[in-house]
């Protein structure tokens, strides 16, 4: 007989999640003009309102890289501020469980993070980055792999020094831009690596949508296996094949429980474009086409596990209205479809109903509800 209740087919699969949210940071790097402070200021707030709780706001890293981020000690300051704080108390909002982080990639930028919050104004956590492919490695960060390891050892002691979490990020678990196929056991391998220098949590990435969701289910199955406290491990799926809500279902599957998304899909490799002129970034773009990068959006996921029936904590409507006005603050369409489909209204769309069926069941002698005619047997499939 088969199994119907899908949580005994799938005994790990959770019902409540975190879904935290990285436009500010993630989806903001990959846009070719500056994005303005009032905005990121606005869009943090309101996805904080619209029931986030992990937030990523900025980049602490080099601004000459990537100038989008010159503002991040305003934003951060705006986020500690007494008014944000206020507002939070009238939204009924604990401001004590929002989890500020942002990126550092280096050591300076976590030495940056620190005086920060000496300043009463550093981030709760932030994120230094390997890939198991060294060229790509090479790429973000030019380090070697070794180089780069004794250096987030310092830097995550230093962290906790502190009181700042340290996330160690691990990147083409599923295949490199640069160097093609990877092996996903290395991946685990430096998910033990982060751990054994003091991260406090690890986020697996996708960075540029190599994953399959058979290869995302037996990836994440193996890190559970190996480190099975599912708050220690965030997903981070990125879409170029349209393929991200089955990785985001796979992960599930598997007992994942933090994930994060993007307003409208936005994100992806550091712009090297800004306003009206070229910048540095990270270099030459991996693709050809902008069609093919950025982050799985947030208001198709929060749509999806909403209608999975696991709770995650987000107001859905305000989640899509926001989708709209992101697309207005960008200039073009984004890739979320629910931002416009919406969710799917089990109370159905009576202003499209044809008049007159009531009548005619009656008319005809049928009971409401009937669908086949009465003298029918009932069909024996035995």
């Amino acid at each position: 007989m088969t199994e119907y209740d899908y949580w005994k087919i799938f005994p790990r699969m959770p019902k409540k999640v975190t879904i935290a949210d990285i436009t500010v940071r993630d989806g903001f790097q990959h846009i070719e003009k500056f994005i303005s402070t009032n905005a990121k200021k606005f869009y943090a707030e309101e996805i904080i309102f619209a029931g986030c709780r992990h937030i990523e706001v900025t980049n602490l890293g080099n601004q000459y890289i990537m100038p989008q981020f010159k503002d991040a000690e305003e934003v951060l300051a705006h986020l500690r501020s007494d008014r944000f704080k206020k507002k939070c108390e009238r939204k009924g909002v604990n401001y004590d469980d929002i989890v500020i982080s942002a990126v550092t990639i280096r050591e300076p930028g976590v030495d940056r993070a620190i005086a920060l919050k000496e300043k009463g104004i550093g981030p709760d956590r932030v994120l230094m980055m390997t890939s198991t492919e060294e060229k790509h490695h090479f790429a973000n960060s030019g380090c070697t792999l070794p180089e780069y390891w004794k250096e987030a050892e310092r830097s995550t002691q230093k962290c906790n020094d502190a009181g700042i979490q340290m996330c160690g990020t691990v990147s083409t678990i599923w295949g490199s831009p640069i160097g093609g196929a990877t092996d996903l056991k290395d991946a685990v391998e430096f998910t033990k690596r982060w751990f054994d220098i003091g991260a406090h949590d690890v986020e697996h990435a996708d960075h540029d949508g190599s994953a399959s969701a058979a290869e995302v289910y037996r990836y994440y199955s193996m890190i559970l296996d190996e480190m099975p406290n599912p708050d220690l491990h965030i997903a981070h799926f990125h879409e170029t094949k349209r393929m991200a809500s089955a990785s985001i279902l796979a992960a599930l599957h598997a007992g994942i429980t933090i994930f994060e998304a993007t307003l409208g899909g936005l994100g992806g490799q550091p712009a090297n474009f800004m306003d009206d002129y070229p910048i540095k970034g990270t270099g030459e773009y991996y693709y050809d086409d902008p069609r093919f990068t950025g982050l799985v959006c947030l208001e198709d996921t929060v749509v999806q596990i909403d209608e999975m029936g696991i709770e995650h904590g987000y107001d859905v409507d305000r989640v899509l209205w926001l989708g709209k006005q992101m697309e207005k603050t960008v200039g073009h369409r984004l890739r979320s479809e629910a931002a416009f489909t919406g969710r799917t209204i089990r109370e159905g769309y009576p202003e499209f109903e044809r008049p007159g069926l009531v009548e005619r069941k009656e008319k005809l002698g049928e009971e409401p509800g009937q669908c086949f005619p009465k003298d029918w047997p009932n069909p024996d499939f035995s």
